[in-house]
């Protein structure tokens, strides 16, 4: 809930280089793992679902992940359109991204990006958001993402059912509770420090609404390098929580009836150091320009079928309906709309920038951002103008006189979601038709699996009711 500082984070891994080619600074990587003690180096990607995968390569082998890359059975994994005859998926490392593994001592890690029969891979989200980042790059433009992650500390207890891992944090309305964030701080130190030691600059942590649950803030910087941050932050978190007995979950609803996790996305586009989305005159007075109206215009557009990208399980929807939380409020978008310090909207402006509300814990961060980047540009080039903001409490308004004010509502389940998304040829033209019709296709596979499950409450209500 809280803002993201937009201020450049600085460097403290191996810089950022360009690849293919002989590379002069792979002599540098190479004596920064030996001074480091590295035994192991992680190639890493994500599949679909933005899950972290790995290979642990010897460090002696570590030029192999540079050049032919980590050799990965792409069948085994979610999302990447193979069959177990298909040639390897091999996942080729950028330098850049090369730093240690804090808390697991004599490893680093490398993000890769996969590649199949030497040629980059139609499947791979973080290239697909590296594509949509290049349309930006062509203008002339930076795309800068600054993310506000939301996670749940929890425990299973003897009957397996989930709590906060801190028994004491009970209160109706836990945010930020000093108790609660002060009675976690093992935790949140080992994972603050983990983070520190490799560059991302944390700027706050907080106890969020839920009880367990915390959010993590951290500086902005260029959307791909920010979607690499968040998987590492997902890979610490998730290990550290294990070290000291809990669960660290993204999940984005755990808890019916507490609030659920999300993941907001602030937006700028830069150019030469200058925040284009930036205009002092804006006569709505949200400092706004037209060109990040423009974008606006084109998330808003799209927004019911860029809806499953960013809000991607059956479990999101569970967090995107109108209705109390025990603490009283939801703080997650149900409606299509847009205004300046209203969290009841889809869009939140921040004076200058952008701050997308629908985006969840459990998404996958490279394709979301992809998602966005399209949608918006699709606004720019052409031209369309969002209506004027509403700053209301929108949950508070029947949705019939919300549509009345040409606000439309959001999908309520990933069927619709999904259903929005084969509607809207947007997104296959420009992420590819091969990633959005593996989504569609795994998506629509979820969906009926959750329909045919039979839940505990189902069993309660209904195993003696006739």
């Amino acid at each position: 809930m809280t803002k993201a500082i937009l201020s450049p984070p600085p460097p403290k891994s191996v810089s950022r280089v360009k690849q293919p080619g002989p590379d002069p600074r792979v002599a540098e990587a190479i004596a920064f793992l030996k001074q480091n003690a590295v035994k192991f180096v992680l190639a890493q990607f994500v599949d679909i679902h933005g899950v972290a995968k790995t290979k642990a390569v010897p460090v002696s082998h570590f030029t192999d992940i540079l050049t032919d890359g980590a050799g990965f059975a792409g069948f085994a994994i979610w999302g990447l359109g193979m069959q177990p005859h298909d040639p390897d998926f091999m996942a080729k490392g950028d330098l850049s991204t090369l730093s240690l593994v804090p808390w697991q001592t004599g490893y680093a890690r490398i993000v890769c990006e996969g590649f199949v029969k030497g040629e980059q891979y139609p499947y791979d989200t973080r290239y697909i958001l590296r594509q949509q980042v290049e349309r930006m790059a062509a203008r002339g433009w930076t795309f800068c993402t600054g993310l506000e992650p939301e996670f749940m500390l929890l425990q299973k207890g003897p009957d397996g059912k989930l709590a906060p891992a801190d028994a004491s944090d009970t209160l109706d309305k836990p945010c930020y509770d000093y108790k609660g964030l002060s009675r976690s701080r093992a935790f949140i130190e080992k994972l603050v420090d983990a983070l520190i030691a490799v560059g991302i600059d944390v700027y706050q942590v907080d106890h969020e609404d839920a009880n367990g649950q915390f959010e993590i803030n951290f500086t902005y910087s260029d959307s791909v390098t920010t979607a690499d941050r968040i998987v590492f932050l997902r890979m610490a978190a998730g290990e550290i929580a294990r070290e000291m007995g809990m669960i660290c979950s993204f999940m984005p609803k755990p808890i019916s009836s507490r609030t659920g996790s999300g993941m907001h996305i602030h937006m700028s586009v830069v150019k030469e150091k200058k925040n284009l989305f930036a205009d002092d005159s804006d006569k709505h007075g949200l400092g706004l320009s037209k060109l990040a109206y423009h974008f606006l215009g084109g998330v808003l557009k799209h927004a019911r079928a860029l809806t499953p990208l960013v809000a991607p399980s059956v479990n999101s929807y569970k967090r995107m309906v109108v209705g109390r939380s025990l603490s009283g409020a939801t703080w997650a978008p149900a409606y299509i709309s847009y205004s300046d310090n209203n969290r009841t909207s889809m869009v939140r402006v921040p004076y200058g920038r952008l701050e997308l509300r629908l985006c969840d814990s459990g998404c996958n961060q490279y394709l979301a951002t992809a998602a966005v980047i399209a949608a918006g540009l699709d606004g720019i080039d052409n031209e369309i103008q969002p209506p004027d903001p509403h700053n209301f409490n929108h949950y508070e308004i029947s949705p019939a006189e919300l549509a009345a004010k040409g606000i439309g509502t959001l999908p309520q389940s990933l069927h619709e979601a999904i259903r929005e998304l084969e509607n809207d040829p947007l997104f296959a033209a420009q992420l590819g038709e091969p990633i959005i019709n593996e989504f569609i296709k795994l998506k629509q596979i979820e969906w009926v699996e959750y329909q045919r499950h039979v839940s505990d409450w189902e069993v309660n209500r209904y195993l003696e009711y006739f």
